[in-house]
């Protein structure tokens, strides 16, 4: 690579990891003055992967050895594929253990979808009990 070239491929790495600190930094801040779980979960899953995203962009930038932004590409995709699971699954058991005022969902399925799968754990229950015959 030419001497102007990497001078500019620096320069944009530099800006892409202080753009991504910075995102992180916001990322920290969020979780600790949100006032409820899905404004802290909200602000632990967007701002924080795409904050990694462009730090591990401007590293690879910087680094340019092919096997280690291959790594850094496996570090992205894991990420990505990661980071929603657990931001669902977060969300799912704050709703089920009471953590989520009701009224801050314009639409809630799970708590309908709760309720039903209750009702035929109860109908099996009765139906598998042992009667005054067993």
């Amino acid at each position: 690579m030419s001497g102007t070239l990497a001078t500019v491929a620096d320069v944009v790495a530099a800006a892409l990891i202080l753009s991504g600190a910075f995102l992180a930094l916001a990322a920290g801040v969020g979780i600790v003055r949100f006032p409820d779980l899905l404004a802290r979960m909200h602000a632990a899953t967007k701002p924080q992967v795409l904050g990694l995203v462009l730090v591990l962009l401007g590293v690879a930038l910087r680094v340019r050895v092919w096997a280690a932004v291959g790594m850094l590409l496996l570090v992205v995709v894991f990420q990505l594929l990661t980071a929603p699971v657990a931001a669902h699954m977060v969300g799912r058991s704050g709703l089920r253990t009471g953590k989520v005022p009701p009224g801050s969902l314009v639409v809630d399925d799970l708590t309908a979808d709760q309720v039903e799968a209750d009702a035929e754990v109860e109908v099996d229950a009765e139906v598998d009990a042992p009667g005054p015959d067993d």
